[in-house]
This record gives C-alpha cells, sequence and structure tokens, in this order.
C-alpha cells in the first residue's frame, strides 16, 4: 500500500509540473485578460457536473470570499449552485442548455466564463462555453485527457494530461488556485502565497 500511495503523489506532481511547465505563458496571458475583464466591472460564472460542479463553487467561493485579508473580493457566480434552475431547465428543455440559458439571461460581453470538464465532453459545459463565446465572455477551460470538445471551444483551455480522473482533479484544484492567486496579483496586490 505504501508504495501505492507514493507511485499515485508522484503521478499527482507529475501531471501537474506537465500542464504547468507547458502552459504558464497561457496561463499568464489568461490572467492577465481576466484581470482587465474584472477591472471594467465583468464578473466571473463557473460551471461542470459532478466533482467538477464542485469545484465550479470552490473557484466561486475563492473569489467571492478570500480566505486572506489582503486580498479584496471579487464577483463570481456557481451556475451550478442552483437546484430548482437546474432541474427546471433540465425537465422543460434540455440539461444539455443549463449552462448556456443561465449565462444568456446572467451574463454580458464584460464578463467571464470558466468551463470544467475532466474528460473534456460534458455536453453542458460545451454548451455554455459556445454561449459564452458567441455572448463576447471570455471563455476558460480546465479538462483533461485530449481537451475534448471544450478545447477547441475555450479561448483558454488548460488540459491536465492525464487519463486518470483524480490525477486531473487534483491538477485542476491547483489551476484553480493559481488562477486565483495570480489574479489578485495582476491586479496590483502583494504576492503573499
Amino acid at each position: 500500500m505504501k508504495d501505492g500511495i507514493l507511485r499515485k503523489v508522484e503521478e499527482s506532481g507529475r501531471v501537474a509540473r506537465e500542464l504547468l511547465t507547458r502552459d504558464a505563458g497561457k496561463l499568464e496571458a489568461c490572467v492577465g485578460q481576466m484581470a482587465a475583464r474584472f477591472q471594467g466591472g465583468g464578473r466571473l460564472f463557473t460551471m461542470g457536473n459532478g466533482g467538477s460542479a464542485c469545484d465550479a463553487q470552490h473557484v466561486a467561493v475563492e473569489f467571492v470570499h478570500p480566505i486572506l485579508e489582503k486580498r479584496r473580493a471579487l464577483p463570481a457566480l456557481a451556475l451550478t449552485a442552483d437546484s430548482a434552475t437546474l432541474t427546471a431547465v433540465g425537465n422543460d428543455a434540455d440539461f444539455s442548455m443549463v449552462f448556456a440559458q443561465q449565462l444568456r439571461l446572467l451574463g454580458g460581453s464584460h464578463d467571464i466564463a470558466l468551463g470544467i470538464s475532466t474528460s473534456g465532453q460534458s455536453a453542458n459545459v460545451a454548451r455554455g462555453l459556445q454561449a459564452a463565446r458567441e455572448m463576447g465572455m471570455l471563455s476558460v477551460a480546465f479538462s483533461g485527457r485530449d481537451g475534448g470538445r471544450i478545447a477547441e471551444i475555450a479561448e483558454f483551455c488548460f488540459v491536465a494530461p492525464s487519463f486518470s480522473i483524480h490525477r486531473i482533479q487534483e491538477t485542476h484544484t491547483i489551476l484553480l488556485h493559481l488562477l486565483w492567486d495570480q489574479l489578485h496579483v495582476a491586479l496590483g496586490e502583494d504576492d503573499v502565497l
């Protein structure tokens, strides 16, 4: 068991290292564009399914309620959090439209949409990101495997190079913390972490 634990920890670190070594410049560019959107009054909308829905809510709460006193709160909303809206749209229309419909109603061209899908194939995340692009929102995605459909849609897609859902989710957690942290640095706050 000990060997298995150490192997999985090493694998998790390797996946995160590969992604960030490859995409550090892309993450910097993404953060810069997000900072400009927030400075212009934009908001962040997040979406995902299952564990990725939890990650979407995690991202939103990091922005709305920063864990550090010196970091300011920024407007963010997890589109996964309203079960009444999700189930109404899913029942009356199509579950693949639950995020796109909310974005079209609540979002604007100055906003940011972040879609999270470990496979990159989630139809509702893909449609949400497509709606965001059509509206002129900045579209960002976290994915895994080969990036899936959302890699072709999002302006910035960060693909964890693994087929293990656990390794992908672990890397997404690192990404969301780096995104949050570096965004505050880009907004002129101290690099305290």
